[in-house]
């Protein structure tokens, strides 16, 4: 049985010819790869080898307690970004092949509510159906599924202009909701663990189990600033599927990357940089570096035609709804291990442990290639 790709074929604005722009597989079969095994491997690494760039590297894997940054914390952030700029292609596709808005937002809906329910069971697998209070409503799944049709909505509805001033205005009243509103026994503008509104909201509205008991960082009110990644993405989806040459692309990505990650900087000092909270310079620092990455990846790979290395990224990137469930559901590590444990056991033992995640990946890659030569590509 055959399935259909993540995204629909890409068009652009002005020929119905599909082409679709290799980057954005890569990309997200990067951004995948730290998620299936990779970023694991890399945090391993750490405290092995002697090398002081290594551990560093390997520090870089590893979220920070609240406040602060670390490369790992922008992997969620960046696939927000891509499913934006995916579903520019998408919906332009289906638009030029007739099909109708109305059509397109329910089958964004349909996939949202999708979603939702695939990350209700990962979260809580397996999950007590007569326990409600207990299960965990707030997922990564439901996340994009959420940010997406909301950024869908605001897609079909609004030009470039006025989704880039919708963003920025959620972020500045997610701002001053969280400096301004006073929460119960702290008192306002508390971005503490135990203080933040965020926390409050939660505790005080959202149903069942809240992931750190005070609050979830994938609940209620974080969403409103997790949406804005997503039309940041739309605004490069346009970018891309604009008609002028490729070094205006490149220029106004680059300039936009730069000019997010530099706000981001200077409202760290008002607002810490901070995942838990999905603080607005968290969003504007990681919504830069998208778009960097982004800029990146297409001028190497569709721009300058370097594409036979990013054959690697892309068997992941083509089907990451089927690895991020896989690597739940499915122990490649144990497989791992009954599969190459006889070689690796000769190496010193502070290494076996780098060795069995590295096999798992292995294994991860291979499933996901499997699918790639039978055509298999699994989309909701």
């Amino acid at each position: 049985m055959e399935a259909t790709t993540t995204v629909l074929p890409v068009e652009t604005k002005s020929n119905t010819s599909s082409t679709r722009l290799a980057s954005i597989d890569a990309l997200r079969g990067f951004d995948m790869l730290m998620i299936s095994g990779g970023g694991a491997f890399i945090f391993l690494l750490g405290g092995k080898t002697g090398i002081g760039f290594v551990d560093a590297i390997s520090a870089q894997f590893e979220h920070p307690a609240w406040n602060g940054f670390t490369f790992y914390d922008f992997i969620f952030p960046l696939f927000l970004f891509l499913a934006g700029t995916s579903m520019t292609f998408s919906i332009t596709g289906g638009l030029a092949k007739g099909i109708s808005k109305s059509e397109l937002r329910m089958k964004i809906f349909k996939r949202m509510l999708i979603l939702i329910t695939l990350g209700i069971l990962d979260k809580n697998a397996p999950i007590d159906l007569f326990d409600p209070a207990h299960i965990r409503y707030g997922s990564v799944l439901g996340r994009i599924g959420l940010a997406t049709f909301v950024a869908a909505i605001f897609y079909m509805r609004f030009e470039f202009m006025a989704r880039l001033y919708i963003a920025f205005a959620i972020l500045a009243a997610y701002y001053l909701a969280l400096k301004l509103i006073p929460v119960p026994g702290y008192g306002a503008g508390d971005l503490s663990f135990e203080g933040n509104l965020v926390g409050w909201f939660d505790r005080s509205f959202m149903p069942g189990r809240l992931k750190q008991d005070t609050y979830d960082e994938l609940a209620l009110l974080t969403q409103f600033p997790a949406i804005c990644l997503t039309l940041f993405g739309t605004v490069a989806g346009d970018i891309l599927l604009s008609q002028s040459p490729a070094a205006n692309r490149l220029k106004r990505l680059f300039t936009l990357g730069g000019s997010f990650v530099l706000c981001g900087i200077v409202w760290n000092m008002f607002f810490p940089i901070n995942k838990h909270l999905w603080s607005s310079s968290f969003i504007m620092l990681t919504s830069g570096m998208s778009f960097l990455m982004l800029a990146l990846f297409y001028w190497v790979i569709d721009v300058r035609g370097y594409k036979k290395w990013a054959f690697f990224f892309q068997v992941i990137g083509v089907n990451s709804l089927v690895i991020y469930l896989a690597v739940r559901f499915v122990d490649f590590n144990a497989s791992s291990r009954l599969l190459f444990e006889g070689i690796y056991k000769y190496a010193p033992e502070k290494w076996h442990e780098v060795f069995n995640a590295l096999g798992g990946f292995v294994l991860v890659w291979l499933f996901l290639y499997f699918l790639y030569r039978h055509k298999i590509f699994v989309k909701v």
